[in-house]
């Protein structure tokens, strides 16, 4: 177990990725903070934090109820008030927390001494895992929820863009015959859902291969909290991922993988950045090292 530094390798700072099709900015070190924003999809993933630039997303998920990754839920949508912003986000989160949420945030408006008649629950969604849910305010994007595993209830998440496709017999019709069509309420179109990007939540590393549609996400995103060896075994009790179990799985899903990007996140803040890049440039094979992104 690494000792070689006294400080925290990122203390708050926002990180800034680029992907092929959207900016990924955020900040992820285990018990510390996550949040990730997508400010061209609309929407986040997590509130651990609550920066300014968080304010204008409509849509934020949360993967589970560590005060981590769930603590500025209510900041964010306190926020959006007090800056003028009318529209009532939409929180996504699991039917299983639902319940505790409300109660979390009335509890919290008691101990800021809001009286109870004044005590609001935000817009909060509950999902279930395998349904894909329409974005409230973006139309042409879904989001569908799956489990993974960790210490406590957690959900990850893939983000869908989301279309209608004229079904291929309908193709070489003219624009009368589609309009004919449809005056007769024929179904022209089947529902296409296009994975953008797939979020893995806070999960043990077995979680990587328990859900084998994450591989098709162009971009996934998974945490990787240890990366020394010998610590596989605090990995597993903690409910975390291991740099040396996640490229097991690579290699076992080698020939699955359809992803353009890896990003690596949510390391343990006992780490200093340069132990991290070095464990990563050391210990991953060669195959999947151009696909790898660290966000650090």
């Amino acid at each position: 177990m690494t000792t070689e530094n006294k400080h925290i390798h990122n203390a708050l700072k926002q990180v800034h990725l680029n992907t092929r099709k959207f900016s990924l900015s955020g900040f992820s070190i285990s018990g510390l903070a996550s949040y990730h924003l997508l400010p061209e999809l609309n929407f986040a993933v997590d509130m651990g934090e609550c920066p300014l630039s968080a304010i204008p997303l409509d849509h934020v998920f949360l993967t589970h109820a560590h005060g981590d990754h769930s603590r500025c839920l209510m900041r964010h949508h306190s926020l959006r008030k007090m800056m003028g912003i009318e529209k009532n986000a939409a929180y996504y989160l699991s039917e299983n927390i639902y319940e505790k949420a409300c109660n979390w945030i009335r509890a919290e408006a008691a101990f800021e001494g809001v009286p109870e008649y004044r005590i609001q629950i935000p817009n909060l969604i509950p999902v279930k895992t395998g349904e894909k849910i329409i974005l409230q305010y973006r139309k042409d994007l879904a989001i569908e929820a799956f489990e993974v595993s960790h210490s406590i209830h957690t959900l990850g998440c893939t983000v869908f863009q989301f279309k209608k496709k004229l079904l291929e017999k309908y193709l070489s019709c003219s624009t009368e015959e589609i309009i004919a069509l449809r005056q007769k309420h024929i179904e022209i179109t089947k529902e296409v859902y296009e994975p953008i990007v797939t979020f893995m939540g806070d999960c043990k590393s077995e979680s990587l291969l328990e859900n084998p549609s994450i591989w098709k996400s162009p971009v996934l995103v998974t945490e990787c909290t240890f990366v020394d060896d010998n610590e596989e075994e605090m990995a597993r009790k903690k409910g975390h991922s291991h740099l040396n179990q996640i490229i097991e799985t690579f290699e076992k899903k080698r020939n699955e993988i359809e992803c353009e990007q890896i990003i690596l996140n949510h390391f343990s803040m006992k780490y200093s950045a340069k132990h991290i890049l070095d464990a990563l440039d050391k210990k991953l094979p060669e195959f999947i090292k151009d696909k790898i992104t660290v966000m650090l």
